[in-house]
């Protein structure tokens, strides 16, 4: 063994010692914290020697509070797709702004939520919605879509007597075309505009009559 590969090997070990003796749920809990980055960065690919590394334990420990690899990456996909950090953006939207503002920032948070979390959503469709995974997990991935579709429902609501829609089929438009622009094959993350999605939503494509006539 090399000298650095010893230094290596001597610093996780340390790690570990260090490492307090903690209750099967804060045990659990630190190796979800530890998984959710390499999620990002692996996938669900990612080997329980990275987890254990990460989390500074043996890799045995794992097994002691999770019954097999798939059971923490489940669980980790699901803590790390909670969407209680977009529920809570789009309920601080000022009720006060006008429509196209509050639309404008609508899209802006869901759409960074899609993108910022693609791969494991994409993750979550093979392992837990269409998985044979737990009935909790499933239930709990599925349920977003409801609480997402309420959460932009609710920023519209105030100008429902503007509407040519009922407010909740504006937010299902909205939720659908961040959708697209993520997963669709003809999305573009990068180019998408919030501001752009309102206007499409509220001035749809035609020319007002005014400018109509210029034509």
């Amino acid at each position: 063994m090399s000298e650095r590969s010893l230094i290596r090997l001597c610093a996780v070990e340390n790690r570990r010692r260090r490492q307090p003796a903690l209750a099967p749920d804060e045990r659990r809990a630190a190796l979800i914290a530890a998984t959710i980055p390499l999620l990002h960065e692996h996938g669900v690919e990612v080997s329980t020697r990275q987890i254990a590394h990460a989390a500074g334990v043996a890799e045995g420990t794992i097994f002691g509070v999770f019954q097999n690899k798939n059971e923490l990456v489940v669980c980790s996909v699901v803590q790390a797709l909670d969407p209680q950090p977009t529920l809570d953006a789009l309920a601080a939207i000022d009720p006060a702004a006008g429509l196209r503002a509050r639309l404008l920032r609508a899209a802006e948070i869901v759409h960074a939520r899609f993108t910022e979390n693609a791969s494991l959503m994409h993750s979550a469709r093979r392992l837990i919605i269409t998985g044979e995974s737990s009935p909790e997990a499933r239930e709990r991935m599925t349920s977003t879509r409801g609480e997402l579709m309420t959460a932009v429902t609710a920023v519209l609501e105030p100008d429902a007597a503007r509407l040519r829609v009922p407010p909740a089929k504006a937010a299902r438009l909205l939720l659908l075309y961040c959708g697209a622009n993520t997963f669709g094959p003809f999305g573009d993350s990068e180019q998408f505009s919030g501001a752009e999605l309102a206007s499409l939503l509220l001035d749809g494509i035609l020319l007002d009559s005014g400018e109509q006539a210029k034509c």
